[in-house]
Formats: C-alpha cells, structure tokens, sequence
C-alpha cells in the first residue's frame, strides 16, 4: 500500500516502502511544462529546470554537485509537456539530504544574472543538438501539425525565445508555476514515513505564492503535414493518429493495440519492414496520452531509395489491421509485453517513484500495482480491434525528415479508407 499526506499549505506527499532494499529514490513533481506555456513562454519550463542547478540561497552549483557526489547520490531532473521533475537516488541513511538539496532547488533558486547567460548558451546548444538529430526532430515536427494550441511547442522552446529571456521572466514564472498545491513529492524506496514528512515539512516552506495558476487551454487533434529538407542519409517517415487521453481506461487497450503494430520484435511493422525486407532499422510505435487528448504515432527510418515502398508496406499492414484485425497470438503477445514492461518498471525504487509521482500529479490518484494488473489482464482482443477501427480510420498527421522529404509528403498523409 502507498503512504499519502497533504500538507497544511497544499502540498502532496506520496509514498512507496521498499524493505528489501537499501536505496530510497525522492522525486520534486510541478506540473508545469510546454503545455502550460503561453506561445511568448515557449521555453521556460525547460529553462527554468536548468538554472535552478546554478544556485540556490543555499548553494552553489559547485556545492550542488559537490553534496550529492559526497553522498554517493544521483541528482538529476527533466521536462516534459505536462511537467517537471527534480529527483534524486541515495542511500537511505542520505534521504534528509536528499530532501534538503530538491527543495533548495525547487523554492530557492537564485536566477544568477551571470548563470543566467551562460546556461543560456546551453540551452541553445541542446536546441542545436535537436535539430542536428533528425529522429528527434522528425517528432517534434509531428506535435507541430498534430496539435492545436501549446501541445504543438517544442519543450526546449524555439532559439530566439531562450536568446531574449531575461531573469525577471524566468522568476516570474517560477514563482506563478511552483507553488504547494501545483505540487507533489514522491518517494519509494527504504524509508520511515513520519521521518520523511517531518523532511518535507521542514524543507518545502516558503514558497513564492500559494494559488494554482491557469489550467492549460483545451486542445485538439490536427491532421496536418509538414516536411523538413535536411541533407541526411536516411529518410525519417512520422504518421500520428488520434489516441486516447491521459487517465483513460482505454489506455491498456491503446498500449496492447501499440505493441502488436509496432511495440515489439514479434511486431507486424518490426516483422515486415525490418525483418522480411531489411529496409530499416528502426521502425516502431508509441502511444501518447495528455489531459483531454492523446496519439498513437509510428515512426520509421529508411534510405531515400526505399521511401516509397516502406510507405506503401506500412500503409498496407495499418490497412490489413482494419480489415484482418490481430490473431490470438498477436494479441497475447503485446498484452503479455505490456504486462512484463510494468512488472519489471517495478524492479527499481526509481520507477516507483515516477509512476507515484506521476499519477498524484497528473490524475489525483495512485492506482494499486493490482488495480493495474488487473486492468491490463482485463484487455479483451475485441477491445484492442474496437479501438484499431476507431484510431486507424481517423486521418493521420505526418510528418517528413530528409533530402527530398515534400515530394515524400503526399504519399504519407490521407485517410486510409480514403
């Protein structure tokens, strides 16, 4: 069972004991990321996530580092559409410092004006390094005509944003995004719980404003197409349909449905393009799921000279996916990969804590290991070709990366029974 608290100011504990192990993995989750951005704040989430790295009150970046090293601790944080997380793994005998250092870096940044112009400069190398890979980039370009509204913003935010950043808005933001009740602390691991909210309690105190600031705009699914000329020496081919939304039960269903298109090397696009033909070697699907909308995309990588057949290839395994649907194998195969996939996420205190940490954030709500279990197994093959008719039919978004890449775009986008 999981341990749960709010704090009188709001702020939501959560928690997970492990006794077999000697490790405790505590994670800072703010719900704020490019979906809550406002197309001038394109960027800052991320920008933020950087620079609370380059000093607190308390700290130094040198001492950041320095503390956790000392520790024999790992420190670390990302930024995703929905959110960001501040986490750290040690040793259970290190939690109080654990706890210390995230909530320095959370409610005590300094937003140094001579840090500032620095990590600036790494931020526009990361945006470079992004666009210098045209699998990631090839992505990016699909949210960009898939989605209306912040959904369709790059994470990192466009070069001449970050270039005119100044610190005041970097602090305006922080403080009207990382407040108590826009907040949860995670952790799962070796831990007493009372220890750990004293812990909290202590550290997350004083922070810049207590409101919860505007709810992301509602957004929608596009059909759009977009190609990106790069002088690369494989073709990057992207198609998205629309999914299911973040806290749907339908999700199991979309997750088995992903696994048997593209999920696996039992897969019918691994097994067809890679396997039969040789004409990739990356090739697969992914379902993604965000508050009021989600995707099911497919992404494949092939040389120009071969373009057009793997499009006709997966055109032609989506559309037998319609008319066929999946056998009793395919579909006991991707269910049982979904299962062994969140079973063995089980295996670490870390991934514990991001699906503790995610799920209070984003839902609410923690569902049992067994509630999830249980709804996995309850995935029906009739289930997963309901929702294949309903998610394939849809016309896909697509996008196309590489030499020549607009005269691949018309034989990449339209309705399948069109």
């Amino acid at each position: 069972m999981f341990d749960q608290t709010t704090l009188p100011n709001g702020l939501r504990l959560v928690g997970e004991r492990l006794s077999h192990v000697r490790s405790c993995t505590v994670g800072v989750w703010v719900r704020v990321g490019s979906m809550n951005e406002r197309p001038e704040e394109n960027g800052l989430s991320h920008f933020i996530e950087h620079m609370v790295f380059k000093g607190t009150q308390n700290r130094t970046a040198r001492q950041i580092a320095e503390e956790m090293d000392l520790a024999g601790g790992q420190l670390n944080a990302f930024t995703s559409k929905e959110c960001t997380c501040y986490y750290a793994k040690v040793t259970d005998d290190e939690l109080p410092l654990a706890v210390d250092i995230l909530s320095d870096l959370a409610l005590r940044p300094v937003f140094d004006a001579a840090e500032l112009e620095k990590e600036r400069g790494v931020v526009l190398e990361e945006i470079a390094m992004a666009e210098d890979t045209p699998e990631d980039l090839v992505h990016e370009a699909l949210s960009a005509v898939q989605y209306d509204g912040s959904l369709r913003m790059p994470i990192l935010g466009p070069g001449e944003r970050i270039r005119a950043y100044t610190r005041d808005e970097l602090r305006g933001y922080w403080a009207r995004h990382y407040t108590p009740r826009n907040m949860v602390v995670a952790i799962a691991g070796r831990y007493d719980w009372d220890a750990f909210v004293r812990l909290a309690e202590a550290g997350f105190r004083g922070f810049p404003s207590d409101g919860l600031p505007d709810a992301p705009q509602p957004q929608r699914f596009l059909s759009g197409r977009i190609a990106r000329e790069k002088d690369t020496e494989q073709l990057h081919l992207c198609l998205g349909f629309p999914g299911v939304p973040g806290g749907s039960d339908e999700l199991y269903a979309m997750s088995v449905l992903s696994n048997a298109l593209g999920g696996g090397m039992s897969s019918r696009l691994f097994q067809r393009i890679r396997e039969e033909l040789g004409m990739a070697y990356a090739v697969y699907t992914y379902a993604s799921a965000y508050q009021g909308l989600g995707s099911l995309n497919l992404y494949a990588g092939t040389s120009p000279e071969n373009g057009e057949t793997v499009l006709s290839e997966i055109r032609q395994q989506l559309e037998r996916v319609l008319d066929e649907g999946f056998d009793d194998q395919e579909f006991l195969s991707a269910k049982a990969q979904l299962r062994g996939g969140y079973l063995l996420g089980l295996e670490s205190s870390s991934g514990r804590m991001q699906a503790l940490g995610r799920g209070m954030l984003l839902q609410n709500r923690v569902r049992s290991h067994d509630e999830i279990l249980s709804l996995i197994d309850a995935v029906t093959l009739p289930d997963v070709l309901a929702l294949a008719r309903r998610t394939l039919s849809a016309t896909p978004s697509a996008a196309v990366v590489g030499r020549r890449a607009e005269t691949y775009l018309p034989k990449v986008g339209g309705n399948l029974r069109g």
